[in-house]
């Protein structure tokens, strides 16, 4: 080989592997293996199933960044309406014109109480047990879902429930409850953060623990090949029965 032909293979070799690396990386991204996922959500991620969904899909995914929005719940889906965000994991399932919802796991609801309160004394607290608390909520998501909650269970005979909407986050809520007379209500991807003097109760019902339901909301015309694994692995995950993928080729 010349000297010429020498240098030409010299300076191919790294040209090649680059290229190489280009075409797995394309091909990773378009299984939904590499690229990107942005995912709204309305509630806390410190405990629960949609912390514990992440966490399994970062160790499964490595490459696919994920990256998380928290707003309300109007706010996410105007960022799914122009594409911005490819999936959201809201309390409750209610349709929307354009968007896909689908339901997919329940959480347990607890009370939040002061340490001193008498009801941190039982194991769990009915809804009976709590008529006449007077109850601390954010007006930020999913606030609005709580109250209307604790209407549904709590307003006997015309009487509704005390309860005080602040504008606050639902951390700041919980941070004040210790040490007063107030309560409050949370699911249970709320219970990895611990404040002073606050303690949490698990709620019963008629039918046993009182649960929330979340659901996912997406745009079928989403063509983002994460998305279709990400909905994959939920489903497989959680042994759901929905179908997506001849939605999204």
């Amino acid at each position: 080989m010349t000297l010429a032909g020498t240098a030409f293979i010299r300076g191919a070799k790294p040209m090649v592997a680059t290229a190489d690396k280009l075409v797995a990386m394309m091909r990773a991204a378009g299984q939904g293996r590499a690229g990107g996922l942005m995912l709204g959500h309305n509630s806390s991620v410190s405990a629960g199933n949609l912390r514990a969904t992440m966490m399994s899909w970062r160790d499964a995914n490595p490459d696919v960044e994920v990256q998380c929005v928290e707003a309300d719940r109007s706010v996410l889906l105007a960022g799914l309406d122009t594409g911005e965000i490819d999936i959201a994991i809201l309390m409750g399932a209610t349709s929307h014109d354009g968007f896909r919802c689908e339901p997919l796991w329940s959480e347990r609801m607890l009370a939040a109480l002061p340490a001193t309160h008498p009801l941190t004394e039982r194991d769990v607290v009915h809804w009976t047990d709590l008529r006449g608390e007077r109850f601390y909520l954010p007006a930020a998501d999913p606030g609005a879902e709580m109250r209307d909650m604790l209407l549904g269970r709590l307003a006997v005979s015309g009487v509704t429930p005390d309860i005080q909407m602040h504008q606050c986050s639902r951390e700041t809520i919980l941070s004040i409850l210790g040490g007063g007379s107030a309560v409050s209500i949370v699911c249970e991807g709320s219970t990895g953060a611990r404040y002073p003097d606050l303690v949490y109760r698990p709620i019963h019902g008629e039918q046993g623990p009182a649960l929330a339901g979340y659901a996912g909301y997406w745009r079928d015309e989403n063509r983002n090949p994460a998305l279709r694994r990400f909905l994959g692995f939920i489903k497989m995950r959680y042994a759901l029965s929905f179908d997506f993928s001849h939605r999204l080729q």
